[in-house]
């Protein structure tokens, strides 16, 4: 038996989130719905600049473990932060949420990583990412016993911005698939694909990655069509399983010749879209590390989606494995 069943790994980041009008992004050449790099010189004229923040701890991976642990599953975590205020908050959180997390701080600089999200009034946000000690993370960071011992490997794909960050995965997919484990993956932005196409399509028809989680625009950019049925179809071929979100239309699961369409769980009110698609992998993650069909998997990923934009913040403030008995998905 596994020791755990999703180890994740990826940029450990605070958030700090405010909530802004659409004037504010024009003023401070922000771009909608992206996730921006940004220097430390930035990321300091950004903050004197936002309004009233709720700092979080976050980056998309350590959202997905938090999520996997409340659902009641066995998640650990990689990721680097500094040995600083931020670091602190960071490593409390995702301790306090029961994931594992032992990689060691970095002494020194550059600082923890954050990120300034900016909401719009229709829950849409804007990522300012300052990527400070997350560029450290590299191959002396991987616990073999920790990537041979999980039953699914997950990292997204912004750990391709910092280069060390990719010799760490590739030799963490190494051990995970030496023991017989899965390996799966984000694509994170479509920004992000559009920087790193081909080594992503590489990825997936080299089978280092198992699992694909996108959404349409960032298939749609994969693929560079404009049409989602097409992009779908040529998914298919590449890698074994790919769960698509659709926001409000739902997901939609491609596997071989089957497809399973996810309706989107209904909520009261948009808050804040930050997480989402973080959220919906950890419900998919840990029905497929629990043995459900790819059908619940989608559900229990909609479900977590659906009640993390309820609210500010990414990660879940419900105790998911309580949700989901009560939705009848356990």
């Amino acid at each position: 038996m596994p020791d755990y069943d999703v180890l994740c790994i990826g940029n450990a980041i605070v958030d700090i989130i405010a909530q802004c009008d659409e004037a504010f992004l024009a003023d401070n050449g922000i771009i909608k719905g992206a996730m921006n790099l940004i220097d430390a010189e930035r990321a300091e004229l950004l903050y004197r600049r936002m309004g009233p923040a709720v700092e979080a701890s976050g980056g998309s991976a350590g959202n997905t473990a938090a999520g996997i642990a409340s659902f009641g599953g066995r998640a650990a975590y990689f990721g680097k932060v500094s040995r600083d205020h931020l670091g602190e908050i960071f490593t409390h959180d995702i301790q306090a949420q029961g994931v594992a997390f032992d990689t060691q701080p970095l002494v020194g600089t550059p600082p923890t990583a954050r990120s300034m999200i900016f909401v719009t009034p229709d829950g849409e946000r804007s990522m300012n990412t300052y990527l400070g000690a997350c560029v450290e993370l590299g191959p002396e960071d991987v616990e073999s016993d920790k990537a041979s011992g999980a039953a699914v490997t997950y990292f997204e794909g912004y750990l391709w911005d910092p280069p060390r960050a990719k010799e760490a995965i590739r030799l963490t997919a190494q051990h995970a698939h030496a023991a017989g484990r899965q390996v799966s993956m984000s694509l994170s932005d479509s920004f992000c694909v559009d920087r790193y196409r081909a080594e992503f399509l590489d990825l997936m028809r080299s089978r280092t990655v198992d699992i694909i989680f996108a959404n349409s625009h960032e298939i749609k950019s994969l693929y560079q069509t404009s049409s989602f049925d097409e992009a779908l179809a040529q998914i298919r071929k590449d890698c074994r399983i790919a769960a698509v979100t659709r926001s409000e239309k739902g997901s939609v699961i491609v596997s071989g010749d089957d497809t399973f369409v996810i309706e989107a769980t209904k909520i009261r009110e948009l808050v804040d879209t930050t997480g989402a698609g973080d959220l919906y992998a950890a419900g998919f993650l840990h029905g497929y590390t629990q043995g459900r069909d790819l059908k619940t998997c989608g559900d229990l990923g909609s479900l977590a989606a659906g009640l993390v934009i309820q609210q500010i913040g990414p990660r879940p403030r419900q105790n998911l494995k309580r949700e989901a008995e009560q939705a009848g998905l356990v």
